[in-house]
């Protein structure tokens, strides 16, 4: 769930409607005249929504109902953008669907911070909703998620502070006109929440950048002996896997500038298969896959066998068993059984069996094809084999395991 970074044009229009249509242009060659073709592309034709567009009935019906203070430019008051995180319903009878399964505690904590003047750190393990959270408050909050960085290690500089249109810059030279505002910068300008994915990814000397931009709340450009100061209503929220310790870690002054939120792994396997089941209704919606009513009891097998190999022991714990290389995170069990379900619909009878997610949870545990492959058929043999109730998953994975 990442979006790359994209430096964004000062003269693109900001006041259309955000999401009121994509466009698409194919370019076609007749008798050597070329030909553009225009297609206007609504939402429900985009593949993934952004979190405004995809719930913008119930964040309409949030907005409606909220009579509680709200922060400078924030869409809802804090209690609401909490509850249109974890769900509940509205004095009208209005559903808010739960867009994270996990401790209420944790999202008022992240709300409340970003009600402040401090930044927001969501860390965790790979799989854990942090990419997620991070666009549903941001969508909450400001009503846009798509001022986004995307960390890797190529990040540059330019991705978080600005860039310039070089052909401006050479003409002119610098000038605002010439200036291209990061996510970040547009963000300060604008007083609404950006985005940064995958902090400890982004180099060192980059991710130090941030630093005067959440303690001064200010922007440098020394080009044109100007700054951009912060809007009341920005925030920043930024994501890092802590299994990524080592690669580019937070300086401390860094650290400094954030309040850190962890979010754990779901606690129960109850928990994780209501995750999984939402997460891959929702996928299959946006896909036009059929709807699988007897799905659950897949659903269950593929949870239970990625917490128990995550976990080292089974779920009763009477069998200590090894961990493979891989997370085997919940965002991976949506996708075995998103996969599967891909499966059964077009080329099985539409029913999700062994046989449709035996492929996938291989393809997740075995990461390492020598070390986890072994771990893999010890636990087929000594716990799947024996267990009641799960013949033909272990023959799937058998014959896909050969």
């Amino acid at each position: 769930m990442s979006v790359a970074c994209c430096m964004v044009d000062p003269a693109r229009r900001t006041d259309e409607p955000k999401g009121a249509s994509a466009m698409s242009v194919s370019t076609g060659t007749t008798a050597g005249t070329t030909i553009e073709t225009t297609t206007e592309v609504t939402p429900d034709q985009v593949l993934r929504p952004h979190a405004e567009n995809a719930f913008a009935a119930e964040l309409a019906a949030l907005a409606a109902h909220d009579d509680r203070p709200r922060p400078a430019r924030w869409k809802l008051s804090p209690w609401a953008v909490a509850t249109y995180l974890l769900g509940g319903t509205l004095p009208d009878g209005t559903l808010i669907t739960p867009k994270y399964v996990g401790p209420r505690r944790i999202v008022e904590v992240a709300v409340t911070t970003l009600a402040t003047d401090r930044a927001l750190l969501l860390l965790g393990v790979p799989g854990t909703a942090k990419t997620w959270v991070s666009e549903h408050l941001a969508a909450a909050v400001s009503g846009d998620s798509t001022l986004l960085v995307q960390g890797t290690a190529g990040t540059p500089e330019e991705a978080i502070r600005y860039g310039w249109n070089y052909a401006r810059l050479l003409a002119h030279g610098p000038s605002r006109e010439a200036l291209v505002p990061s996510p970040v910068m547009r963000a300060m300008s604008e007083g609404l929440t950006a985005r940064v994915e995958e902090l400890t990814r982004i180099p060192a000397d980059v991710q130090d950048s941030l630093i005067t931009i959440l303690s001064e709340k200010t922007l440098p450009i020394p080009e044109l002996g100007e700054e951009v100061q912060a809007v009341r209503g920005f925030t920043l929220i930024a994501t890092a896997n802590d299994r990524d310790r080592g690669v580019n870690d937070l300086s401390s002054a860094l650290r400094r500038r954030f309040n850190t939120v962890v979010l754990p792994l779901p606690e129960s396997a109850d928990a994780e298969v209501d995750i999984v089941t939402r997460r891959v209704e929702q996928i299959g919606r946006s896909l036009d896959l059929p709807a699988t009513p007897d799905a659950l009891d897949e659903i269950r097998r593929v949870v239970t066998v990625f917490r128990e190999l995550r976990a080292g022991v089974t779920a009763d714990g009477r069998t200590r068993l090894k961990s493979p290389s891989g997370t085997l995170s919940t965002a991976e069990a949506i996708s075995v059984v998103t996969g599967g379900l891909a499966l059964s619909a077009h080329f099985g009878d539409g029913v999700l069996r062994p046989g449709d997610v035996a492929a996938g949870i291989l393809g997740a545990v075995v990461r390492d094809p020598a070390a986890d492959r072994v771990i893999w058929q010890e636990y087929l043999e000594t716990v799947v084999r024996e267990r009641a109730g799960w013949t033909d998953f272990y023959r799937a994975c058998r014959e896909v395991s050969v």
